[in-house]
C-alpha cells in the first residue's frame, strides 16, 4: 500500500468556438501527477457534446487521431483520475454525462463525500440505477433532480450542495455554462485564469493555468460557485463563510505539484519549509542530504539549507514509466525499476534520506535496502509529513488503520523494521509550516475530522469499490 494522487478536474470556457480539446489536452497533461489510471475529455458547442474517455495515461488515451476528431467548441470539462480498489474500469472514467428533462450535462469531481454512502442508497430505493461506482455519480443525480425543480443549472448546483458533505471540488458543463465549485470547508484545491484572447480556465491546480498559456486569476474560494457564460463571470457566495477552511494539508506535502500555488501559498516553498522544519527538530550528523522523487526533493533541499549538510541527488526517478506501467510480478523489484541510486554520490557516506510519508514502510524499507546496496554507511530518514494514523475519508487513500505501520510500531520499532539508523516525522503541530494561516485538514494525523463521518466506516467503501479520488 502506498499512498495514491488525488483527481484533477480541468475546464474551458469562450464565447467563441477554440481548439477546447486540444487546451483541455495540455491541462491534463500538466495534472497527470494527480491521476494516472484514467482520462476524459467532453467538449461542447452549439448544443452538441463530444466525448472521449478511457483507461491510461493522458498521452496514450488522446492520441492525435482521436484529438483531431473533436470538432472546435466554446466549453470542455476534462478529468483524469486515480480510482480506489474495485474501481479501475472504464465506466467509472470522467466525465460522467448526463441527458435529462432539461438539457445535457457532463460533470467532473476531485475528493470523497463523506455521506456518499448514505445519498446513495436513498436514490437506489427511489429507483436511480448507477452505472459507476463513483460519489460523482451521485452528485449528478442529486443535481439533475434539483434541476428539474428548479430555473437553472447553477440554481439546482447551489440546492444539491445542502443536501452533499465532504470534500468535493467539482466542474459542470451545461449547454451553454462551465460552472465550477468547491466544498464549503475547500478541501481540495480549485482556481481559475484566462487566456489572452478571453477564453477562461478552470483547473485543479494553477500549474495547469500556466501549462496553456494562461494567467493565474485567483482560487475559487470554498462555497463559491463560478458561472462562465456569454453573459460574462458571475459568482454565487450562498455557501461562503459558514464553515472553518479545511483544506487537506497532503497538498502542500505531496498531492499538488511543486510550482503550483495553492491558495496562496506556493507549494515549492512550503516543502522547503517541511524541510527546514525537519533538520530543527530531528537534527543528525551526516554527509549528504538526497530527497525520495518526486515530492521529497523540495523538503530534502530545506533539511540541507537549514542544517549546512551539502544536498545531493542520490536517487534517479525512471520518468519514462507511469503508474500504469505493466507489473512483471515477483520476478523484479517495482522500486528498483523506479528509482536508481547515484552509488558514485551515496558509498561510504551517511546519508539523510527525506520522503514526503512513510505508510504501510515497505517502499521505504526498498529504498533503504537500494541505498545500502550502493554502500551507504548510514541512513538516517527524515519524513515531511507527521506518522499516519487514522483512515481518511476525504479522498485520500489511506482506508483503515490495519495498513498504517505507526499505528502498531515506535518511531524506533518502525526505523528498524524499514532498515534505517534514525527515523523522524514533522512534528503535527508543526503543520502551520506547510499551510500558513489556512486553515486545513490533517485528521489523517491527528483524528480530528472537520465532519461527521460515515457510521460504517471507510474500509467498508473501499472493499465495495464506492469511492471515487
Amino acid at each position: 500500500m502506498s499512498l495514491h494522487e488525488e483527481c484533477g478536474v480541468f475546464g474551458v470556457f469562450s464565447t467563441r468556438p477554440v481548439d477546447a480539446a486540444g487546451i483541455s489536452y495540455y491541462g491534463l497533461y500538466a495534472l497527470q501527477h494527480r491521476g494516472q489510471e484514467s482520462c476524459g475529455i467532453v467538449v461542447g458547442g452549439d448544443g452538441v457534446f463530444c466525448s472521449h474517455k478511457d483507461i491510461g495515461l493522458v498521452n496514450d488515451v488522446f492520441s492525435k487521431e482521436v484529438l483531431a476528431s473533436f470538432p472546435k467548441g466554446n466549453m470542455a470539462v476534462a478529468h483524469v483520475r486515480y480510482g480506489t480498489t474495485g474501481a479501475g474500469n472504464r465506466s467509472n472514467c470522467q466525465p460522467i454525462e448526463v441527458n435529462h428533462q432539461k438539457g445535457y450535462m457532463a460533470l467532473a469531481h476531485n475528493g470523497n463525500l463523506s455521506n456518499g454512502d448514505r445519498l446513495r442508497s436513498g436514490l437506489e430505493l427511489s429507483g436511480a440505477i448507477f452505472h459507476t461506482t463513483s460519489d460523482t455519480e451521485t452528485i449528478a443525480y442529486i443535481v439533475t433532480g434539483e434541476r428539474l425543480q428548479c430555473s437553472s443549472i447553477e440554481e439546482a448546483l447551489c440546492r444539491a450542495m445542502y443536501t452533499i458533505e465532504g470534500a468535493y471540488s467539482l466542474i459542470l458543463m451545461s449547454y451553454q455554462k462551465l460552472i465550477c465549485a468547491r466544498d464549503p470547508k475547500g478541501f481540495r484545491p480549485l482556481c481559475y485564469g484566462q487566456m489572452e484572447d478571453g477564453t477562461y480556465i478552470v483547473a485543479s491546480e494553477s500549474c495547469a493555468i500556466a501549462a496553456v498559456g494562461a494567467s493565474f486569476i485567483r482560487d475559487v474560494e470554498p462555497g463559491e460557485i463560478i458561472v462562465f457564460s456569454k453573459e460574462g463571470v458571475k459568482s454565487i457566495r450562498e455557501h461562503c463563510g459558514f464553515e472553518q477552511k479545511s483544506l487537506c494539508v497532503f497538498e502542500y506535502i505531496y498531492f499538488s505539484r511543486p510550482d503550483s500555488v495553492v491558495d496562496g501559498i506556493s507549494v515549492h516553498n512550503a516543502r522547503i519549509r517541511a524541510g527546514e522544519i525537519l533538520a530543527r527538530t530531528h537534527p543528525a550528523e551526516a554527509d549528504l542530504v538526497i530527497g525520495v522523487p518526486d515530492s521529497g526533493l523540495d523538503a530534502a533541499l530545506g533539511y540541507s539549507r537549514y542544517s549546512g549538510i551539502p544536498y545531493g541527488i542520490g536517487l534517479i526517478k525512471n520518468k519514462y514509466i507511469g503508474r500504469t506501467f505493466i507489473d512483471p510480478g515477483d520476478r523484479m523489484d517495482k522500486v528498483k525499476i523506479k528509482l536508481s541510486v547515484v552509488k558514485s554520490e551515496v558509498a561510504g557516506k551517511r546519508i539523510i534520506l527525506v520522503d514526503d510519508s512513510i505508510v504501510r514502510g515497505t517502499t521505504s524499507t526498498q529504498i533503504v535496502e537500494l541505498l545500502r546496496e550502493a554502500g551507504a554507511s548510514e541512513i538516517h530518514m527524515r519524513i515531511s509529513a507527521p506518522p499516519f494514523m487514522f483512515p481518511c475519508y476525504y479522498g485520500t487513500d489511506i482506508d483503515s488503520q490495519d495498513n498504517l505501520i505507526a499505528c502498531k510500531h515506535t518511531v524506533e520499532e518502525t526505523a528498524k523494521i524499514i532498515g534505517a539508523d534514525t527515523l523522524g516525522y514533522l512534528p503535527a503541530d508543526k503543520l502551520w509550516c506547510l499551510a500558513g494561516d489556512n486553515g486545513y485538514c490533517s485528521a489523517c494525523f491527528e483524528g480530528k475530522y472537520p465532519t461527521s463521518i460515515p457510521e460504517e466506516g471507510l474500509k467498508y467503501r473501499f472493499e465495495h469499490g464506492i469511492s471515487e479520488v
